[in-house]
């Protein structure tokens, strides 16, 4: 067994953005082989540190220092796991032991840019692939091309996250889980010391985030480094951390074993759904709908492959199935986004059907102005307030009080405090955290009052709590509004409580269909077993 060392140190870190304290005095300990994990509500300061430890500029602490513990090569410069008596595995060179103080260093000081090299991130929601090469081509760019056996490194990163089966596809052509697994193969081509994940399993469905936790946790103790990680998810708590953190407006408010802050956590996280409203008439209606699209490499894929359903007015109805099942494909057909290679889908406006295939004012043209869409790559503008982001969403001029109103309403629906709404609809994206952005994502789409919402993946960041109110969010809306829910999601638990049905996909196919309950009972959808898609056969 590798030997134990210590790699990181962080001392009385504290952080603040516009007179607003977001870390206050944290410290910790993280040793190689070991994996820190922060949970906390949306905005409690995770992001935040890992960005700190990340080393980016505008996240420099304001008092305290983070070390980072490393052996150097006198000869070559390359830095690894500060353990003895060991000589550098790039040029056979002797090691230095250094304790670097990252935030003492200049911007461009050559020990921090080493340092820096060697830290990985991945990011919440920012899955930045290019999307015109394929899943290998994507890993490969994130392997210097001095390392031997490239080819043979990537592939066995993809293995590492299930993706083998996804080699040739383009990386535009993947699921969100994919494109998620995706990123952590070009993180780990990087061999980092120090590895840094942003709700690394978020939008996973649950077989393939046990199989991706399992895998980290080998990773990081078979190449002896350290991992820190937030997730809002106490599953992700207890499956890999050796200690854990619970941060509450920046405060630590627990450290310690991962599964006492897990049970502590999720205290009070109670959720009673409604009384079933009643629907009206069908309002999208899918009729043996298939998207098949010709690959060079691999021929004909078909994405949705012969898909039958009926959703009615006021319905909350949901997409459900493993990474790479057809989902957002399907809603991506509803939405007039994509258009059938075959089948129909048609969308009701007025006493209309409209075909979604058809483009023109008097199709699907018709059809989109009424149809709003949470994507799970959602953006805000960095530059604008958060409310110019709400008010420009609603693509009119409106007079600013009501403006303001309007944007006040719509942001306490979506979770907001009252006493912070006007000081959040003055703040900026960058100055909030990740959770937070997305609900604002959301309360874009529900400001333009649409008939039909698609919400893809909507709290794959969410903490429990958050997760409650954006449940309740849509159950008023349905109530107040009469809106359409189509969601598209791997949280089972935010489906049985929110949707009234949901059909089950696999392959491109409807298996399924049924209460959400029904359907999580059938098919054992929380994840207890080994995940029948192993084999990778899905199709999207």
């Amino acid at each position: 067994m590798s030997e134990s060392v210590e790699l990181i140190t962080i001392e009385n870190v504290s952080k603040s953005f516009s007179g607003k304290l977001v870390l206050n005095n944290f410290s910790a300990t993280i040793r190689s082989g070991e994996i820190a994990g922060l949970i906390g509500k949306s905005g409690s300061g995770k992001s935040v540190l890992l960005h700190m430890l990340r080393g980016s500029t505008e996240y420099e602490p304001d008092s305290g220092r983070v070390l980072y513990h490393v052996n150097r090569c006198t000869r070559c410069g390359h830095l690894d796991v500060p353990v003895e008596g060991v000589n550098c595995k790039v040029c056979g060179g002797d090691n230095e032991a250094l304790s670097v103080d990252y935030w003492s260093l200049d911007e461009y000081d050559p020990l921090r840019v080493a340092v820096k090299s060697r830290i990985a991130i991945m990011l919440q929601r920012t899955f930045a692939l290019f999307g015109d090469l394929t899943v290998i081509e994507n890993v490969l760019n994130a392997i210097d091309e001095k390392v031997p056996k490239r080819v043979e490194k990537a592939i066995e990163l993809l293995e590492f996250v299930n993706m083998t089966h996804r080699t040739m596809h383009m990386a535009r052509d993947l699921s969100g889980g994919e494109k998620q697994r995706i990123v952590i193969a070009r993180q780990l081509a990087r061999d980092p010391i120090f590895f840094l994940a942003d709700e690394p399993t978020g939008t996973l469905d649950p077989f393939t985030a046990e199989e991706v936790h399992k895998k980290l946790v080998d990773y990081v103790k078979r190449k002896n480094i350290c991992m820190v990680f937030a997730s809002h998810w106490p599953e992700a708590l207890e499956k890999m951390a050796d200690d854990g953190y619970w941060l509450e407006g920046g405060e630590v408010k627990m450290s310690g074993a991962p599964k006492s802050i897990s049970d502590k956590f999720m205290e009070g996280y109670v959720f009673e759904k409604g009384e079933t409203v009643e629907t009206g008439g069908d309002i999208v209606k899918l009729d043996n709908a298939e998207k098949h699209y010709f690959s060079v490499s691999r021929g004909v894929v078909k994405a949705v492959d012969g898909v039958t359903f009926n959703i009615a007015e006021k319905e909350i109805f949901a997409l459900i199935g493993f990474s790479g099942a057809g989902k957002t494909t399907t809603s991506r057909l509803i939405a007039g986004l994509s258009t059938t290679t075959k089948g129909k889908v048609e969308v009701r406006i007025g006493d209309d059907w409209i075909d979604m295939s058809k483009s023109g004012y008097d199709g699907r043209g018709r059809a989109t102005p009424y149809i709003g869409i949470l994507h799970q790559e959602y953006s805000l503008y960095p530059f604008d307030t958060v409310l110019q982001n709400l008010s420009t969403s609603i693509g009119m001029t409106l007079p600013a009080e009501l403006a303001r109103m309007k944007a006040i309403q719509v942001l306490i629906s979506v979770g907001f405090d009252k006493k912070e709404v006007n000081k959040v609809l003055d703040s900026y994206p960058d100055n909030l955290s990740v959770g937070e952005c997305q609900r604002i994502a959301f309360a874009q789409v529900l400001i333009k009052e649409p008939r039909i919402v698609i919400l893809d993946e909507p709290t794959g960041t969410m903490d429990p709590i958050t997760k409650v109110i954006v449940a309740k969010s849509v159950l008023r809306a349905r109530e107040t509004l009469g809106e359409t829910f189509i969601v598209v999601s791997h949280d089972m638990d935010f489906i049985q409580n929110c949707c009234d049905r949901a059909v089950f996909m696999k392959k491109g196919k409807v298996v399924a269909t049924g209460t959400p309950a029904e359907l999580i009972e059938n098919f054992d959808l929380h994840g207890n077993e080994d995940h029948p898609e192993e084999n990778g056969e899905q199709e999207e």
